[in-house]
């Protein structure tokens, strides 16, 4: 009962306001310039992944909506506009006895919605999940139509408080990090980004820095989907509808058990902002502007 509450306020808190938050923005990626006679500005596929520089004084970067240009981007078409969603996939250290009696902290309906909307994707992933799931980690590492963020290994927290998580000790804060990404690349995923989420969204300068040498940059969010222990598919479509503005990212979860209309309320949003004429992105391309 007492992780079950603890989970539950931690999914029920993303983009909340408990934890203490440094400074946070919008952050520009080294522009490209393009190439001769080209016909499209993205980048080439070998590009790899856009890395802000750093944050003042070193810290690492976070990133949580895109801004320039009011989140368009000009094409033949005219202007462009763009939203991310994001999926976080979370299951703490501790949770494998829940796993082993039949707790889903999957959620394979939802890509599977996804990829039949089309809908390209930033699946932010706990080691932890990896490790209980590696056939689907490696599914969606290895479909294109999706990436992987790391979430941490532990989904312990990286400030104090934040939502009744135990803490992460700063010394350990890298390792755990790269634990994660070492548990996701085993499973054979390779649309693996250099992006991290902070579990429950909570952080400080002192994590900021800890992190640093890892050499990710923090990806938050501006829309709360409030899907997190939902019961109400439409009212979760609502709050996403009523929140995303050109250049939106959006906290949704890739977890069963824990937030159980995602699903539905996916098949309402994507075909509604595309009536509103929004094209979805990968955090990359979300961050490359």
């Amino acid at each position: 009962m007492i992780a079950l509450t603890v989970l539950s306020g931690v999914l029920a808190g993303c983009g909340g306001s408990e934890g203490t938050h440094a400074r946070t923005a919008t952050l520009p990626t080294a522009s490209r310039e393009p190439v001769k006679g080209s016909a499209s500005p993205s980048p080439a596929p070998e590009s790899g992944p856009p890395v802000p520089a750093r944050g003042p004084g070193g810290l690492t970067p976070v990133f949580e909506r895109r801004a320039d240009d009011s989140g368009t981007r000009r094409t033949a078409g005219g202007a462009d506009k763009v939203v991310a969603l994001t999926f976080d996939a979370d299951m703490t250290a501790d949770q494998g006895p829940r796993a082993a009696d039949g707790e889903h902290f999957d959620n394979p309906a939802l890509i599977a919605s996804l990829r039949r909307l089309k809908v390209p994707s930033t699946v932010f992933m706990t080691g932890r999940w990896a490790q209980e799931y590696p056939a689907q980690a490696r599914a969606i590492g290895t479909d294109p139509l999706f990436e992987i963020g790391n979430h941490s290994f532990s989904h312990y927290a990286f400030s104090s408080p934040c939502y009744g998580l135990p803490a992460v000790a700063e010394t350990e804060m890298r390792d755990d990090v790269e634990r994660a990404f070492t548990a996701i690349r085993r499973t054979g995923a390779r649309q693996v980004v250099p992006y991290f989420r902070f579990p429950g969204g909570c952080y400080d300068d002192a994590a900021l820095k800890a992190l640093a040498p890892a050499g990710v940059t923090a990806v938050q969010w501006d829309v709360v989907s409030g899907d997190a222990f939902a019961t109400d598919a439409d009212a979760v479509a609502e709050q996403v509808l009523d929140g995303v503005k050109p250049g939106s990212l959006v906290v949704m979860h890739c977890t069963r058990s824990a937030a159980p209309v995602t699903d539905d309320a996916v098949r309402r949003i994507v075909p509604e902002l595309r009536e509103r004429g929004y094209r979805f992105v990968k955090v990359s391309e979300l961050m490359h502007g």
